[in-house]
């Protein structure tokens, strides 16, 4: 059996059964502590409350539960993504985990061994996060504490810092495609800044990134068909 069969035939299905699996098993886990107080204290939570956060959640972070996996996917793969959502920290720790071990060992995202070689990034982050996280939550509070604050201000900036190097990363591969994403991305942030978009109801919280995503996914697209009729 060649490697592609296996990937399709004996591969995938297995992953896809154990990823349906363990996110079934999250949701449940994740609604148990709510479950125990409803069952042995009796504690329940008003319809109206419940209807409010709902609402308050959604408007604030709702386009994210469409555009993440959209946007993660190519990295990811099928089998990172189950990973990816089940353990979180994706945008921080997971994306760029899986984009460098693609690096590293030299395969392309969107390809079958790319997707191979993310589950494994992904897999060896999330042992180290655990295992950093246990220490952290014993130890962390007062190793921060203990720090100068001018570098725990410092630690805001990791975020911007590490998406800026992921930026510099893929934008090398492909220059004319990152520059497009870029200078549309900050006409987007100068025109949220001046209001343009405050006709749409809370456009700040996921215009950029809906739009960024979807003409990234566009111009993609576009390359590759371009490329294609070039070769033929």
């Amino acid at each position: 059996m060649n490697e592609k069969k296996f990937f399709e035939e004996e591969y995938m299905p297995k992953m896809n059964r154990i990823g349906k699996i363990t996110g079934a098993l999250g949701v449940v886990l994740a609604f148990l502590p709510a479950l125990a107080l409803a069952v042995v204290y009796g504690i329940l939570p008003q319809p109206a409350a419940l209807l409010t956060a709902f609402i308050a959640g959604a408007s604030s972070f709702g386009v994210l539960w469409f555009v993440e996996p959209i946007s993660y996917f190519s990295v990811l793969g099928p089998v990172g993504t189950y990973m990816a959502f089940l353990s979180g920290n994706i945008s921080n720790m997971r994306v760029p985990c899986a984009s460098m071990a693609q690096v590293s060992a030299e395969v392309e995202p969107g390809t079958e061994q790319g997707s191979v070689i993310a589950t494994i990034g992904m897999a060896v982050s999330i042992v180290i996060n655990v295992s950093v996280l246990t220490v952290g939550v014993i130890l962390g509070s007062s190793i921060l504490a203990m720090l100068p604050a001018e570098i725990t201000a410092a630690l805001n900036y990791l975020l911007p810092a590490l998406f800026g190097a992921l930026l510099v990363q893929f934008g090398i591969k492909s220059k004319s495609h990152t520059l497009c994403i870029l200078v549309f991305a900050v006409l987007i942030n100068i025109g949220l800044k001046g209001g343009i978009f405050n006709w749409l109801p809370g456009a700040s919280n996921y215009l950029g990134i809906l739009t960024s995503v979807f003409l990234s996914i566009a111009v993609a697209i576009a390359t590759y068909n371009k490329k294609n009729k070039e070769k033929a």
